[in-house]
């Protein structure tokens, strides 16, 4: 199986700027040690089941709360696919297979 999960999360109400709290986030998803794709709007994480992908959900909220964040916005959508795993690229290599590279 393989669950791909784009999420992003950042606190409202500390400033115009959230790059502090989104770095720790990432740093979060980093240490849990499955792959994943940082992009400008929210970060794609693969892991081999649900229960994983919701676990890093909950590791995030908690470093935001242990930050004294009291209102958090998030977006979660799950992609989620029995039988298949390296989807994270092996997506991207499909669409690279009928049209050339699309990332530079």
């Amino acid at each position: 199986m393989s669950v791909l999960l784009e999420m992003a999360m950042f606190p409202t109400d500390h400033g115009e700027s959230k790059s502090e709290y989104v770095s720790e986030i990432i740093k979060v998803i980093r240490d849990c040690g499955y792959p994943y794709q940082l992009t400008p709007m929210a970060t794609i994480i693969e892991t081999k089941d649900i229960s994983e992908a919701l676990d890093i959900v909950q590791k995030c909220y908690d470093t935001l709360d242990a930050l004294d964040c009291n209102r958090v916005y998030s977006t979660i959508n799950f992609d989620i696919r029995k039988g298949h795993k390296n989807r994270l690229k092996g997506k991207v290599k499909s669409i690279e297979n009928k049209i050339g590279e699309v990332s530079k």
